[in-house]
């Protein structure tokens, strides 16, 4: 695994755009489209599989290509959003993993019903 800093991304995202003057385009509103249009894609690879045909995707080199490029267009479009609206996406990701974590606790294990078994 790369460990690519997240905001260097997401500047390279803004320069890419800027040069192409198209910050014009990246609105909140706009942002969040594309990444839904880009989600939809990345759903219509795995469609009309079985749970075992995709759990297996990744094993065929042009699908698995498919899929890297549909992560990608998402986790692109998510960072030019968190930039555009000033979210620091690492932060709320570690929030909202810290929320849930409360919300939902590990169950507590059973007590043994014979405490003094030697099994």
């Amino acid at each position: 695994m790369n460990d690519i800093d997240v905001a260097e991304l997401q500047r390279r995202l803004a320069a890419f755009a800027a040069a192409r003057d198209w910050g014009q385009y990246h609105t909140p509103k706009n942002l969040a489209a594309a990444l839904s249009v880009e989600a939809s894609e990345l759903l219509e690879i795995f469609q009309w599989l079985t749970p075992e045909q995709s759990a297996a995707v990744m094993e065929d080199p042009e699908t698995a290509h498919r899929v890297a490029d549909e992560v990608a267009d998402v986790f692109a479009y998510l960072l030019q959003f968190c930039q555009v609206l000033g979210i620091d996406p690492t932060a709320a990701l570690a929030a909202k993993v810290e929320r849930n974590e409360k919300r939902f606790p590990l169950p507590e294990a059973p007590e043994s019903e014979d405490r003094h078994s030697s099994e």
